[in-house]
């Protein structure tokens, strides 16, 4: 017999996580109270997990931040209301970014590396005010993947992923299934890009992760291209403007674009 963890099965594993939480809806949080009374996988990766909160909850197991990186979190959110993004960025700025993305996807295959990594992207170099845009994105797209911060929800079902953003955004993003057009749906989480808090909802294309982020459309607009080994789409509708950041190739990313601005627009 194997002594690997089990992940609950394969219709309640993904959103067990967001019913500890107590992030399901009504409905599917008691399909779920009924299922865990039979499904003995399901019921026993919860207390798991129940179990591991706990502990990680004792005094002097919970991790406390750093008084720099919090000094440097309030510094950041005092600035918030002058923030604005730069025109140009100085060649040594862009040349360190350009080495740490080039290092992060070089390297992040290594697990003792990859954990490197994500600690100097939460503590040292989050994405800062003072950074472009697409910067920004990126950083928080690379920072999803190496910190294990990929969701907030996770769940396939467009209709657990929008509610969810109810009270914490200030704004409705749509939520399109596009598992029909080779891009499933994987969850939602919220961000911090360009001096405000963003919606992102996570797809996968043949292992590679597509995160889209959703706010409020302004003015001004950026072009499509590559940037730092990744690839980016931007576009807008229906006053919000949606920017997606993947590996995946440039025909993979615009053929996502095209497969949401379809759903979004129920044709």
């Amino acid at each position: 017999m194997s002594d690997a963890p089990k992940q609950g099965c394969d219709q309640w594993g993904p959103v067990l996580h967001a019913f500890i939480d107590g992030e399901l809806d009504l409905v599917r949080a008691a399909e779920l109270e009924a299922h865990l009374a039979l499904c003995t996988d399901c019921r026993e990766e919860v207390e798991r997990v129940r179990g591991a909160r706990q502990r990680i909850g004792r005094e002097g197991v919970r991790f406390t931040m750093p008084e720099e990186a919090r000094l440097q979190v309030l510094d950041a959110l005092a600035r918030e209301q002058g923030v604005g993004v730069p025109a140009q960025r100085s060649g040594a700025a862009a040349s360190s970014w350009s080495r740490f993305f080039r290092f992060v996807r070089d390297w992040s295959f290594v697990p003792s590396l990859a954990a490197l990594a994500a600690s100097a992207m939460l503590f040292v170099n989050a994405p800062a005010p003072e950074l472009g845009i697409r910067d920004q994105l990126l950083a928080s797209h690379v920072q999803s993947m190496l910190a294990d911060h990929l969701v907030d929800v996770q769940t396939s079902d467009q209709h657990t992923v929008k509610p969810w953003f109810n009270g914490r955004i200030d704004f409705s993003p749509p939520v399109n299934d596009l598992a029909k057009d080779g891009f499933p749906l994987v969850g939602g989480r919220v961000d911090y890009v360009g001096g405000r808090v963003v919606a992102v909802l996570v797809y996968r294309r043949n292992g590679h992760v597509i995160n889209l982020f959703v706010w409020p459309q302004t003015a001004g607009r950026q072009t499509d291209g590559e940037h730092d080994g990744y690839n980016m789409v931007e576009w807008s509708a229906n006053g919000l403007v949606f920017w997606a950041v993947s590996d995946a190739s440039v025909g993979d990313l615009s053929a996502f674009r095209s497969s949401f601005m379809r759903a979004a627009s129920g044709t």
